[in-house]
């Protein structure tokens, strides 16, 4: 409560964000990049629409995961550029190496690990189209 002069007034919080909705990575080749999605991540297409200004727009989510991923092709915005090391997105899989065998199979081999975290979990990578890293992560099993 903040008082002026004899007057007290409440102050109201500041307005905050609710919850994480979607992250857009922007491409140049759509169809090779959903092809990823889909058939190396296995993950769903949500939607797919033309944005206002002309963007292709094609959302994906993992089956135990409410946020989306954005994948937006705009030739208005120039190519695309992925620095190293920039950005990645992360994903829990059950068998790490079941994971790398079929994606390999799909012409996406692992470009950096298996390693083995303090934790015991097993991290690995990958590239995806336009250059975008995935980071994937077995778990270590919980001690009984």
């Amino acid at each position: 409560m903040i008082v002026f002069g004899h007057r007290a007034l409440s102050q109201k919080p500041p307005p905050m964000v609710k919850k994480l909705l979607h992250t857009r990575y922007r491409v140049t080749d759509l169809d090779r990049t959903v092809s990823f999605y889909k058939e190396v991540l296995g993950l769903e297409e949500t939607g797919r629409h033309t944005s206002g200004r002309g963007s292709q727009l094609v959302f994906f989510k993992a089956p135990q995961s409410d946020e989306e991923i954005e994948i937006c092709k705009y030739d208005a915005s120039g190519p695309v550029v992925v620095g190293p090391d920039l950005t990645h997105l992360a994903f829990e899989v059950d068998d790490l190496d079941a994971f790398a065998t079929h994606a390999a199979s799909k012409g996406y081999p692992l470009s950096d690990g298996p390693h083995r975290s303090s934790s015991g979990s097993a991290i690995a990578f990958i590239d995806a189209p336009e250059g975008y890293e995935i980071e994937l992560i077995q778990k270590a099993p919980r001690p009984i």
